[in-house]
């Protein structure tokens, strides 16, 4: 397919092709299509209720009518869409030119045509707007987004164990610090996703269906003795959505600034993998795959740059300035409600869409990077001053007073080559056990229990994925 040329935004331009999927969870044929589903699935509730089928002298619908009524969902489509829209035009209204669109399909039937005043019956707009939504939500986190989390979560497990044990010089503060392990850097990143993703999907996706100002006035007018409380209950339950009994005209949208929150930490996180992978490409503890037709520069030929990372750290940024809005904006309303929240939610899609094009870079990334072994040791056997930190605690288990400020005057702001290391060690006031601890000791070798933290991580991991 070839790329829209004159789409304004990149979603639907250059990464179309990595958001396609998105369009049948937030497109406006997506949002059209989910209102119609959640219409029909209350036409069904209400008619089956015995007061409404005893006051209009009808009986349960036949197969053949349920069949008709599914088919309307199943068979829906773009030309459906665009009549809904061409209804839309006449009535400035989107969701009643939906229920326009059943009457019309439903004055087909016989059985149906004396039941189209029970279409959107008793319920207002939002009602079947939130319920939508939610299903939208839902739906687009479960088929699209965990997945795609689990995709990136698998390789970076698949870079865990295996490099658990290959030693590399960490930094902190930017400066050189005691040593880790290749996997165990990327096991701080997979536990610390792996919980915010517990989180995320731990998020209640709402839902309420209780009429205008949401105390069921118009329900109850009509039906008094019908107990409209539970029957909404079950409906919102049997979409896969949670209750919300206790509202104003609309759902007040606060699980979404929960889940928007809950998005904007693993997309944190996700920004640190970048910039740190960025990082140790840069320090050549990585090495990025070259690509035959690839070109890293204009003019310069032998650059391969990390563009993967880049771009997802710069999506990612897009995506969570609009979730920030979403978070603060959202369950903010005007009494009852406002129109305000109306365009913001049509754009939910969009922060989806930046983030599943940073998950893609992310994972594209990850998989062409390779460790340079190589380098990694010569920046460990260049930096014995890192084991300062080894030899002050032995030092002061053994109660040598002034121990880090003798180390430090060894060691601070200097390089400390292997062999000042070693006269060093041969020098102090310790057993000849504890000095050959000590002189067999290495930058290489001195990584506590990463390779174990690492592996048992990885271990879980990869009976949960």
């Amino acid at each position: 397919m070839q790329m829209p040329l004159k789409a304004i935004s990149p979603i639907d331009g250059r990464y179309h092709q990595l958001t396609d999927e998105l369009k049948e969870f937030f497109s406006e044929y997506a949002l059209i299509k989910y209102r119609v589903i959640v219409e029909i699935e209350w036409f069904k509730t209400v008619i089956s209720v015995p007061e409404v089928q005893g006051r209009i002298s009808t009986k349960p619908l036949n197969a053949k009518t349920i069949s008709f009524l599914q088919e309307i969902v199943v068979k829906f489509n773009e030309d459906d869409a665009e009549h809904i829209k061409s209804i839309e035009q006449k009535t400035k209204h989107d969701i009643k030119s939906i229920e326009y669109f059943l009457r019309e399909k439903f004055s087909t039937q016989s059985e149906l045509k004396p039941l189209i005043e029970y279409i959107h019956f008793g319920v207002t707009s939002e009602d079947i707007n939130n319920l939508a939504y939610g299903l939208m939500l839902k739906e687009a986190k479960e088929k699209c987004l965990l997945p795609s989390f689990k995709k990136l979560m698998i390789q970076l497990v698949n870079l865990t164990e295996p490099n658990a044990n290959i030693s590399m010089l960490s930094r902190t503060h930017g400066q050189v610090a005691s040593t880790t392990t290749v996997g165990k850097e990327f096991a701080n990143f997979v536990a610390r996703l792996q919980k915010q993703l517990e989180q995320l999907d731990s998020v209640s996706i709402m839902g309420k269906l209780n009429g205008s100002v949401g105390n069921f006035n118009a329900f109850y007018i009509a039906f008094p003795q019908v107990n409209w409380l539970e029957i909404s209950q079950k409906f919102v339950e049997q979409l896969g959505l949670v209750w919300n009994p206790v509202t104003t005209q609309i759902e007040p949208h606060d699980y979404i600034a929960e889940f928007c929150h809950a998005l904007i930490r693993c997309n944190n996180i996700l920004l640190d993998l970048n910039r740190d992978i960025w990082g140790y490409i840069a320090l050549n503890y990585f090495s990025k795959k070259s690509t035959k037709d690839e070109i890293g520069s204009s003019v310069m030929p032998h650059k391969i740059n990390p563009i993967e990372f880049e771009n997802a750290e710069g999506n990612l940024g897009i995506a969570n300035a609009l979730l920030d809005h979403f978070a603060n904006k959202l369950p903010i309303s005007r009494w009852q409600r406002d129109l305000s929240d109306s365009t913001v939610m049509r754009n939910l899609g969009v922060a989806f869409a930046h983030l599943l094009i940073a998950l893609i870079s992310t994972l594209n990334g990850l998989q062409k990077i390779e460790v340079n072994k190589k380098a990694l040791a010569s920046d460990l056997d260049q930096h014995w001053e890192i084991l300062a930190e080894a030899v002050q605690t032995v030092m002061r288990s053994y109660g040598v007073a002034n121990s880090y400020e003798k180390l430090k005057e060894l060691t601070h702001g200097k390089n400390v080559s292997k062999e000042q290391f070693l006269i060093y060690i041969n020098s102090l006031l310790l057993s000849n056990d504890e000095k050959k601890s000590l002189l067999n000791l290495t930058p290489e070798k001195y990584t506590g229990i990463a390779d174990y933290l690492a592996k048992k991580l990885a271990g879980k991991l990869n009976n949960m994925l």
